[in-house]
Order: C-alpha cells, then sequence, then structure tokens
C-alpha cells in the first residue's frame, strides 16, 4: 500500500470464521489491536515505562469494510502514523487480502489514540522520545 511503511501478517483461525463463512466483523478490531501493539513495538520500542506507567488507549476507532475475507485467504494490516497531537495521535490502517502478488484492500478506517499516564489516571502530553520516533519512522 502506498504512503504506508508498516505491513504485519495476520495468521485467521477457524474461530474467526462467522455461520456465514467468513471472517465475523468483530475480529477485525482483533487484527487492528495486533497490528497497531507490533507498530508501536517497531517504531516506539518496547520501553516498560512507556507500555506500564505511561501509554496509549483508544479513545475512538473507525472501520470501513469493504470486501469479506475467508478462512484461507492471506491478509496484512498496513499502519501509519497520520497526526500527531499534543496528548493524542491518528493511526491509519487498512487490511489487504493478498492474492496472486495482487492486494485488495478489504477493510481501512483509523484510530485515534490519547497518551495517558495510568498511575495518575489522566491525559498527559505524548513524551518527546516516543513523538520523535515517530516522527523519524514516518519521515524517511
Amino acid at each position: 500500500m502506498q504512503n504506508f511503511k508498516h505491513k504485519f501478517p495476520i495468521q485467521l483461525r477457524f474461530k474467526d470464521i462467522d455461520k456465514m463463512g467468513h471472517v465475523n466483523n468483530a475480529n477485525y478490531l482483533t487484527y487492528i489491536e495486533i497490528a497497531r501493539v507490533k507498530y508501536f513495538e517497531d517504531v516506539v520500542g518496547t520501553d516498560k515505562k512507556w507500555s506500564q506507567q505511561v501509554g496509549i488507549i483508544l479513545a475512538r476507532i473507525e472501520i470501513d469494510y469493504k470486501a469479506p475475507v475467508f478462512l484461507h485467504d492471506t491478509i496484512f494490516v498496513y499502519t501509519r502514523c497520520s497526526r500527531i497531537g499534543n496528548k493524542s495521535l491518528t493511526l491509519d490502517w487498512v487490511i489487504v487480502r493478498e492474492k496472486q502478488n495482487q492486494e485488495e484492500m478489504v477493510a481501512q478506517g483509523n484510530a485515534v489514540l490519547v497518551c495517558y499516564d495510568y498511575a495518575h489516571e489522566k491525559t498527559i502530553a505524548i513524551p518527546e522520545e516516543q513523538r520523535k520516533a515517530l516522527e523519524q519512522f514516518e519521515k524517511n
């Protein structure tokens, strides 16, 4: 996908399939979450302070479904940070199905995440180190 640098494969499981024979829509949230965690691990790192004392919480998510996904499909989630504010950021994401070396978009959307201090239970400014890591990754 153009303008997306982070790509993560999703392993479909039999339990993801609903009575209609395709992936149930609720599972897309799990796929996006897995890819989001991997995005932050790869871009920001796994600093315990960032993940346990200060981290991010999901404030909003949007999903536009484009095509069904079936058990034997090969899918990936592309993720990018499209906006960095003072306390929040927006991640855009696209789920694609790969077939014969072609990618077909099956879902897309975005998520707004807010930086949060778990000890004090309040929103905070995005720490400079994480901000720089995100900006640097998306700039290159």
